[in-house]
Order: structure tokens, then C-alpha cells, then sequence
């Protein structure tokens, strides 16, 4: 069978056999793959002349809902991937990181949307003032990218790789061409075929490259981003490439790294912490057979703890049963391939040079319902080096398998420095249940690692693992880990933006993005917001209240009210030394006041108060003092219907500005309302 590539809309073969896959459990050829024959500059003219522009004319809410129907159809068709992923040698709680993993980004960067305006751009920061009358403003937008996302993925996760990386780009509104490791493509290509079928995305917004990619670096322009994760030493290739500088197109690289485990001096045999530190070394070598970028290859122990985690630790690998997945009580697979294998058992064999294999070997060991000689199977090999400040390959040479080296230290500030030799890490752990040991290790050493686990009793039962990049958190690493990152909720979003400053008058400013600016003229109508519609509200509506003249019995009704008996606003003697001149008003007094004045207290479309965004008591308000709010709407956020039940509607954010007799502001909020579409369809 030869794999097909999604290309230009259609699915197509290479012009030539290609690359032969193989069952990494039998050894059975399963499929060929090759790009031979596709035109990858038009691939990418597609994807920007096509895919692009469809995408950019969605909100981000509607990019939201996209990912979200394309997550719950690929999670109805997980188990057709799990029958697939067996041949890549992964495990079933293998292949959940990947498949289920995978499809948990969908999900998580479908609900993101939340955090973006209902809009095809976003702004990004707050206001600035330029100008001493207000009349000069600045903000910054960020609008798609009119290129592409260029994924080169060569690592074992053929799903996950795939799916973390363009939940981001889809929803930033940017297209995407995959290029998945080839040896694992053909559980990539059974996934675009579900998405393709799907029907979810619009035409050009994703296409797939089973085979090779060389040579499509050379058609990308300065609206592209190329994202890699694999090898340091090919992504140094790749981040070199003449166009990429040329064009100075941005590239994220996530690279293998020499990830460790720190043991804290604290956690002593017998302790939870350390059957905790044994349980996830154990877990990290032979999940996915050590394959994947964040497996932890170094284990840095106390030295007086050196020969117990030794012992520990080869029980635990030693019950580790290799063989067929599918077999009951198999607990770790192969590797990815026979071309892995050969890879790792020569790293395996020059590690070996300078440091003492402990447990395994490369040629002594049981494999459980398959032949081990067809498959690509290892055992977990396990070193020791008692000098890893002077034999110091343990920090330069990564064997990409099931494979680790236990090295001691004296004090933590040696185990900081053990971790940073590694020269740049996408993360390490340390398993303690001192808090200060954890805060030493963590300040020290966080400037070579792009995330720090630390483990300890009180979170173990719930924790994601050492290994387990997490979709709103940043993923990548410093130095060897590639210097990039990806990932990373709303942040992860932004590689996909072009961040443009703009400046103007704040009733311009507040026409281009959609959200109103203070000191922008408002719009008055005769009839009062909350008895208008969703869609019948105009960014910039404004209600220009009544007053309210604030009295002391206002002060003293709304203490006995909230309970709030502070000296500021009930002791006038205990006013020296302070900022005011007398008994203040409760700041929240002010705020539930304008409440009062602004909100129409008759049944109409508003249908709750949703919350409090931000709020600021900016000036004292003392009896005496009058009141009156202009109250704006600031922002509309589309909200989809649940079921057919659910009532229509959106959220709503309104400026609520407090101010004085001298029309000074006195406090200001932003508070959101839920309000019903007057259409219901």
C-alpha cells in the first residue's frame, strides 16, 4: 500500500514507491510513502491564496467552534487510530498521549476562544496614552498571518505532533502544511483522511506531506511560520536554510534534549517522595520505549541515595514486560523502527565508553508474544556515572530510547548545575516535599529549562507527569531544547499574529478594533441599552445617567449593609496620617450606587450580570460629593447555542464610568452581562 499525501485539495500518491514502513512490532512491510512528484510551491500558494483567506474571515469564536466540532469528531474515531498506532510499537496508554492527547489540544484551544474578542483580529495589551488631553492614542492589533504554518514533525507522535501544533495556527486563522516523521506517517495520513472527510475545515486550510519535505524551505516567504521538532543537529540545518533568513521568516524549534529527574535530599527510602521519584523515572524510560523528546534521560540523585535508586529502580525495570501490545501484561513496546533501533544502540554503545551499563543489555532479553528479532525491540538500559562532572557525555550524547544515567550530587547547588550541563532542556523535574530545596532548584536552574516540574505527595495523585507538555503552558526550551516555544495558550497564538502598533484619536481607534476606547465620542440613543438586543447594540451606545448625591447615611447604611466597618469610612478621628480628609465613601458603595443609576430594572433581553472584569476606585468620594455614570458598551462576544433549547445570546462588556461634580472619574469597571438575541434561531 502507498501512502497517500492531501495536497491542493486532493488526496494523490508520490510518483514513485518510496519509503517502505515498516510494523515496528513484526517487522512486516505495511505501506510505502513518497512526495515525489508534488509542487510544493503551489502547495503553499494554496494554502495562502485559499485556505487564508477562509480562515481569516472567521472570528475567533467561530475558530473556536471549528476546532471544537473537529475535536469531537476525531475522539468518535479514536479507536480506528489505536488499531493503527499498535504498528508504530506504542502501547495503549502509548498511543492515549498521543491520540487522545492529541485531541485534548483541539478541545483545550477550542475553548481559548473565550479569551479572544468576537472579531478575525485581536489587540493585545492595554491603551496607551500619548497625549496630555486624551486625544492621541495608541493600542496594538494583531491580525493573521497571509502565509502559511510549515510543520515538520521527526519524532514518534504522529498524532499528537500534529494535532498540538495546528490547533494553534487554525485558530489564529493561518493555514497549515504537516510533514509528520515518515516512519509513523501512515497513522498521520489515517487522521487527515477522518479531518479531511470530516468536512470541518474550509478548502487549503491543512494539507499532509508523507514523504520527504526537502526542499520546501525554498518557496517560503516572510508571512510563513516553519515550526520543527526532532534532532538539534537537523534543526540547526534547517533553521540556517538561506530563505528562512532572506525572508526572515520566524522558526520555532523544539529539539530532543537531555532531560533529568532531581531527587531531593528530603526524600529518603520509605519516604512517598521517593517511591514517587522511582515510579516516574520508570514510567518516563518505557512509556513510548523512551521515544520521545521529554523522556528523561539523566537521573540526578543525593549520593548517599546513589545505590538505592539503583536497586529500586532495576525492580521496577526489570517488572517492565517488553513485547506485542496487544498482549496482556505488556507494559513497554519497541521502538519507532529498525533504522531507531540501530540509532540507539550505537549512542547506547558510546555512552558506554565512559560510563557503567547497571541494568539491561542491548542483546539478553525477553520479548512477550513477538519475535524479537523481527520487531524493534531494547531492552531499558540503565547507567551508572559516578563522575558526571568529568565523564561528561551523559550531558552531550542522547540515545533516543529507553535509556538513562544515574549520577549523584552533593548539595542542590550541584544538582542545579548537573541539570543546566545539559545545555538547555524542554524540561526536568525534582521530586521533594522541602519546599525550600524545590525553590533553590527551581530559581537556579529555570534559565536552562522551559519547564519544572516539582513533585511531591501533595500532587503526585493528579499530576500530568514529568513527561506530558500541557497546552496552556509554554512548551519548549533554551539552548540544545531549540530556543523556541510553542504551545502555551494565548501566547502560543501570538507566533501565528502580526502585532501592529496603531495610534489615532480614541473614537478611530475604538472604530478599527471594535472595542471602545475611553474618551471616544459616544453614541446616545433614546431608548435605554438593556432593553436592546444583542445584536441591536452598538459599540460606543452610551446611557448618561442621573446623580446621586452621597451622604454620610449613605456611608453608614452600606456598613451596616456589607459589614465593612473600616476605620476610613466610620472613624474620622483615625484619619491623620492618611490620604484622606475625612470619612470616605466605600469604594463598592460607589460601584453598587452606579448600579443603581444605570441598570433598567424592568424584564427586558439583558438576562444576568456575568461578572466583573476589572475595577478601580480612582479618587476618594466624601458625603457631599455627586455622582452620575456613563455607562458604554465596550465589547460584544457572540456566544453559540448549546443545544436547540438553549436561548441565543452573547456577552456583552460595558465601560462603567464613575465620575464626579467636577466630571472627574472616581471609579471605573468593566462589567458583563449576558444578553438575548431578539433572533432565537
Amino acid at each position: 500500500m502507498q501512502l497517500k499525501n492531501y495536497a491542493l485539495g486532493q488526496w494523490t500518491a508520490g510518483a514513485e514507491q518510496g519509503q517502505s514502513l515498516y510494523n515496528a512490532i513484526t517487522g512486516e512491510e505495511i505501506a510505502t510513502a513518497s512526495s515525489k512528484g508534488l509542487d510544493f510551491a503551489e502547495m503553499m500558494n494554496y494554502a495562502r491564496k485559499t485556505g487564508g483567506p477562509a480562515l481569516r474571515k472567521m472570528t475567533f469564536q467561530e475558530r473556536g467552534r471549528m476546532l471544537k466540532a473537529l475535536a469531537l469528531h476525531l475522539q468518535e474515531k479514536k479507536e480506528q487510530f489505536y488499531k493503527l498506532s499498535w504498528a508504530t510499537g506504542a502501547t495503549r496508554n502509548d498511543s492515549w498521549v498521543d491520540i487522545e492527547g492529541g485531541i485534548g489540544n483541539l478541545f483545550s484551544y477550542a475553548s481559548l476562544r473565550r479569551q479572544f474578542p468576537d472579531g478575525t483580529f485581536c489587540y493585545d495589551g492595554d491603551v496607551a496614552k500619548l497625549s496630555k488631553g486624551g486625544t492621541f492614542i495608541g493600542h496594538h492589533i494583531c491580525v493573521p498571518k497571509e502565509g502559511v504554518a510549515i510543520h515538520i514533525n521527526a519524532f514518534n507522535f504522529p498524532v499528537w505532533g500534529m494535532l498540538e501544533k495546528i490547533a494553534v495556527n487554525l485558530l489564529a486563522g493561518v493555514p497549515a502544511i504537516v510533514k509528520p516523521a515518515t516512519v509513523t506517517s501512515f497513522l498521520t495520513e489515517a487522521v487527515v483522511k477522518e479531518i479531511e472527510a470530516s468536512g470541518i475545515l474550509p478548502a487549503g486550510a491543512l494539507q499532509l506531506i508523507c514523504g520527504s519535505a526537502n526542499g520546501i524551505l525554498d518557496h517560503v516567504i516572510s508571512q510563513d511560520v516553519v515550526t520543527f521538532t526532532g534532532s538539534a543537529s537537523t534543526g540547526k540545518k534547517l533553521k540556517s536554510h538561506p530563505r528562512l533568513i532572506e525572508e526572515a521568516v520566524p522558526f520555532n524549534m523544539e529539539a530532543d534534549s537531555l532531560n533529568c529527574c532531581v531527587l531531593g535530599a528530603d526524600a529518603l527510602p520509605g519516604t512517598a517522595e521517593f517511591e514517587i521519584f522511582i515510579k516516574e523515572v520508570q514510567r518516563e524510560m518505557t512509556t513510548k520505549a523512551g521515544q520521545k523528546c521529554t523522556a528523561v534521560r539523566r537521573i540526578i540523585v543525593p549520593q548517599a541515595l546513589v545505590e538505592d535508586v539503583q536497586i529500586a529502580l532495576g525492580k521496577r525495570l526489570a517488572s517492565t514486560i517488553i513485547g506485542d501490545p496487544n498482549v496482556e501484561g505488556v507494559r513497554m513496546g519497541s521502538l519507532a523502527g529498525a533504522a531507531q533501533l540501530k540509532e540507539v544502540t550505537e549512542k547506547v554503545l558510546e555512552l558506554a565508553k565512559t560510563q557503567e551499563i547497571v541494568f539491561g543489555d542491548l542483546a539478553n532479553f525477553e520479548v512477550k508474544g513477538a519475535d524479537k528479532n523481527k520487531g524493534s525491540f531494547m531492552s531499558p538500559i540503565l547507567f551508572l556515572n559516578n563522575s558526571p562532572f568529568k565523564n561528561q557525555d551523559c550531558h552531550n550524547i542522547e540515545a533516543f530510547g529507553p535509556v538513562s544515567t544515574i549520577m549523584p550530587y552533593q548539595h542542590i547547588e550541584d544538582a542545579i548545575e548537573l541539570a543546566k550541563m545539559g545545555k538547555g532542556s524542554l524540561v526536568c523535574s525534582i521530586v521533594t516535599a522541602n519546599d525550600k530545596i524545590a525553590r533553590d532548584f527551581v530559581i537556579g536552574a529555570a534559565c536552562m529549562h522551559g519547564r519544572i516540574l516539582v513533585l511531591n505527595a501533595d500532587c503526585a495523585k493528579e499530576s500530568t507527569g514529568h513527561g506530558s507538555p500541557m497546552p496552556m503552558l509554554t512548551h519548549g526550551g533554551p539552548g540544545r531544547a531549540g530556543g523556541g516555544e510553542e504551545m502555551g495558550g494565548k501566547r502560543g497564538v501570538f507566533h501565528y499574529l502580526q502585532r501592529t502598533a496603531i495610534q489615532g484619536s480614541p473614537t478611530t481607534i475604538s472604530k478599527i478594533m471594535g472595542q471602545y476606547q475611553q474618551g471616544a465620542k459616544y453614541i446616545e440613543k433614546d431608548i435605554h441599552p438593556f432593553k436592546r438586543y444583542f445584536e441591536e447594540l452598538e459599540v460606543g451606545e452610551t446611557l448618561i445617567t442621573a446623580k446621586h448625591t452621597v451622604h454620610e447615611a449613605d456611608i453608614v447604611n452600606f456598613a451596616n449593609v456589607s459589614g465593612d466597618n473600616f476605620y476610613a469610612h466610620m472613624d474620622a478621628t483615625s484619619l491623620e496620617g492618611t490620604i484622606f480628609t475625612g470619612r470616605v465613601a466605600h469604594g463598592y458603595f460607589i460601584l453598587s450606587k452606579a448600579a443603581g443609576l444605570f441598570v433598567d430594572a424592568k424584564k427586558g433581553p439583558v438576562l444576568l450580570n456575568y461578572g466583573l472584569d476589572e475595577c478601580r476606585f480612582v479618587k476618594p468620594v466624601y458625603p457631599g460629593a455627586t455622582i452620575g455614570v456613563r455607562f458604554t458598551c465596550k465589547e460584544k462576544i457572540d456566544q453559540e447555542k448549546k443545544n436547540a433549547e438553549d436561548i441565543a445570546k452573547g456577552i456583552v462588556k460595558w465601560l462603567v464610568d464613575v465620575y464626579d461634580e467636577t466630571g472627574e472619574t472616581v471609579a471605573i469597571a468593566t462589567i458583563l452581562t449576558m444578553v438575548k438575541k431578539r433572533n432565537q434561531e
